[in-house]
């Protein structure tokens, strides 16, 4: 989609009125009443905005090749679901970092007079709206107030089945929501209460969906895993062996680069960018961690205590139902 300026408020800012210019054959080059142009010197908050065109963003890669998978699958590869795993790295420490802004606001926790908090209210409303506009049509976005969520009101596309159907039952929100209000929120917001509920709540609900989509993709990787080596995972998955899948799954090593990597991430988007000359090093990720906007540890800590176990727990009951 192209969007053009306004060519009459162009007109009205930087042309005057002037005679009618004729041409040889006679015709007016009036042009609806302006004639020649005049410069014409606007302060800046005088000057008309005056937008360049511009075609709306596509999506990414990764996720484009998720959803172009055929019915069986077959499109879906290993490397495709791992760089959105990535892409999401970047959500959930750029959510933490706008969440970091805002002290502890515990208020905005506090069960009100009709039984619930200003959190659980919001986040509920706006899942709400979120449905009629035609979200959580994937199997990566999920409620997680769903026995609320009115069918879309808007015609949604038909996303590739590349999951077994039982992907939809498989939910580790209720763990989401507690990891973060009780242990994750005290590591990274300051103690406090600035009286900004409404926008503390927003910027959790955030923080929510960034994390619940991440953990979630773990079908994906589970899917892959098993379309990989059907041979390893089809016993334990008969015998219902919990234990054996999530060794299957746990790989030390990648989950150590994971940790380092995200740390860096949040290492080098929390800082304070300037242009002074010790600016280059701190662009390299050698800011110091009190100079952060969140504790870099936080990140590294978050992935090693709850994110990839929890990745690791949708994977696991989501191959659990994988031949039923």
């Amino acid at each position: 989609m192209i969007v053009k300026a306004n060519v009459h408020v162009v007109k009205k800012y930087f042309c005057v009125p002037g005679r009618r210019k004729r041409t040889r054959g006679g015709a007016s080059d009036l042009r609806r009443g302006w004639g020649r142009r005049k410069r014409v010197d606007l302060d800046d908050d005088q000057r008309p905005f005056v937008s360049a065109p511009f075609t709306f963003p596509t999506p990414d890669e990764p996720t484009r090749a998720m959803d172009a998978g055929g019915g069986d699958g077959e499109q879906l590869s290993l490397s495709a679901v791992r760089d959105q795993l990535i892409r999401e790295e970047d959500s959930i420490v750029f959510a933490l970092i706008e969440r970091a802004k805002r002290p502890r606001n515990a208020p905005a926790y506090s069960l009100a007079g009709g039984g619930g908090s200003l959190a659980e209210f919001f986040i509920r409303e706006a899942e709400a709206l979120y449905a009629k506009a035609g979200y959580y049509q994937k199997p990566e976005d999920v409620p997680f107030f769903p026995q609320d969520l009115p069918p879309p009101l808007f015609p949604t596309k038909g996303y590739p089945k590349v999951l077994h159907p039982s992907a939809s039952r498989v939910c580790v929100n209720g763990a989401i929501w507690k990891m973060y209000f009780d242990e994750l929120l005290p590591l990274f917001t300051a103690n406090g209460d600035d009286g900004n509920y409404a926008e503390t709540v927003a910027l959790d609900f955030a923080c929510l969906q960034a994390l619940s989509r991440r953990i979630h993709c773990g079908k994906y990787v589970a899917e892959v895993k098993f379309k990989d080596s059907p041979q390893d995972y089809s016993p334990p998955i008969h015998a219902k062996d919990n234990n054996a899948l999530m060794n299957l799954l746990t790989f030390k090593a990648v989950e150590e680069k994971v940790k380092q990597r995200v740390e860096k991430k949040a290492r080098i988007f929390g800082q304070n960018v300037t242009l002074e000359e010790d600016s280059v090093n701190k662009q390299d990720g050698n800011a110091c961690d009190s100079e952060c906007k969140v504790d870099p540890k936080v990140l590294s800590k978050l992935y090693d205590l709850w994110v990839m176990p929890l990745t690791k727990d949708v994977e696991v009951e989501y191959l659990l139902q994988r031949l039923d």
